[in-house]
């Protein structure tokens, strides 16, 4: 991902491409048709029917652009739900000239930021301290790491893959990779909302100033000065997404190998398919460990230092990368329950990073069983 902030998403994607974006991303990557005038004025006198209608439609892409505000799935969720009871409570006085789909994000934009001010300020775990030693346990959460939830490729769904042009299939792929969504937790919200709203979504200038109600001058000011920050902030020795392709099949065999090390514990086997400079992160932990030996001491020691202890794997994916889903037991018999959320982002037919995330909730929005039945087949 390196250079992601100095450039463009389009500009990383072909060098000849025009610096500037085009409306394909706003007009054909998310399927949005404008609510008929008929549906709103019945939604302004109070039927929530109506309401349901013209807003529903709507739902996902704001999860998602609330989602990249804030780096958590859970947050996003509050804060479309804030844009709805607040769409709810203002519709009289939207203007039928002007854009549902705008206003809508305007309200969520707004929803986002200030819950963006309400936070302190933080760092990526990268930059918080060096690499820990593997053979003691992670450090506890701290605040002052950017806090990060993973997002389930299966709610991505036709927000990606509805537009026929492949430039913007690759912005919103790209848009969504847990190191440009770290990266840019760090930006302050109005530098957050312009790079999202012009970059991604492909607003033009005018009409990011209407939604920040500020200058298109200002707005311009705030894009640049995104970029070139996120540009300094991004972790460093990422590589550009087009060096890092991996085939379907490779993809495929290397997460069974690597499903199959943990379920088996064999250590070994996961240091094999390690990079020599592989690195674990757990956000919010401030811990991160970095090379093959250490982030296979590390698991060695934490997970599998105790003999009684056993894991199931299933095969998820996440932010458009592949994941797994532990499963864990402290006992030679009864259930497995659901641990967390490991991503792997893979180069070279290795496993390049591993990000995971202890939440033992996340099993909701994956759409995964909390408990797995020792007796059924993996």
């Amino acid at each position: 991902m390196a250079g992601l902030g100095g450039q463009t998403l389009r500009e990383r994607r072909s060098p000849h491409s025009k610096p500037r974006y085009t409306r394909a991303v706003a007009e054909t990557a998310i399927r949005s048709v404008e609510p008929i005038e008929g549906l709103i004025a019945a939604a302004q006198a109070g039927d929530n029917e109506a309401f349901r209608h013209i807003t529903e439609p709507y739902y996902r892409e704001l999860h998602m652009h609330c989602y990249r505000m804030l780096g958590s799935f859970h947050d996003a969720e509050d804060a479309v739900q804030e844009t709805f009871v607040r769409a709810w409570r203002g519709l009289a006085t939207f203007q039928s000239r002007a854009q549902f789909r705008s206003w809508l994000y305007k309200i969520a934009t707004n929803a986002c930021l200030r819950q963006i001010e309400r936070r302190p300020s933080r760092v990526l775990s990268r930059q918080y301290g060096p690499p820990a030693d593997p053979t003691l346990p992670p450090s506890p959460p701290v605040s002052e790491i950017v806090r990060l939830e993973p997002y389930p490729d299966l709610l991505l769904g036709d927000q990606q893959t509805s537009s026929p042009d492949p430039e913007t299939v690759y912005i919103l792929r790209e848009s969504m990779e847990l190191a440009f969504l770290a990266a840019i937790q760090l930006l302050p919200g109005r530098q957050r909302a312009a790079l999202l709203l012009r970059d991604v979504l492909g607003w033009r200038a005018s009409e990011v100033a209407n939604l920040l109600e500020c200058s298109v001058a200002s707005v311009n000011s705030a894009l640049q000065r995104a970029r070139a920050n996120l540009a300094e902030r991004l972790p460093p020795g990422e590589e550009d997404s087009a060096s890092r392709v991996v085939s379907v099949a490779a993809e495929r065999s290397l997460v069974a190998q690597y499903m199959r090390a943990w379920e088996e514990g064999d250590m070994n086997a996961l240091a094999a398919i390690l990079r020599e400079d592989a690195v674990l992160t757990m956000p919010p932990a401030s811990t991160w460990f970095q090379g093959r030996a250490a982030v296979a001491a590390f698991f060695h020691s934490l997970c599998f230092s105790q003999i009684r202890k056993r894991f199931r794997v299933l095969a998820t994916r996440a932010n458009g990368l592949p994941a797994c889903a532990a499963y864990e037991r402290d006992a030679d018999d009864g259930p497995y329950t659901f641990n967390g959320i490991m991503v792997l982002r893979l180069e070279g037919n290795l496993v390049a990073e591993i990000t995971g995330f202890g939440d033992p909730y996340l099993f909701r929005s994956f759409g995964l069983p909390e408990i797995l039945d020792p007796d059924e087949t993996p």
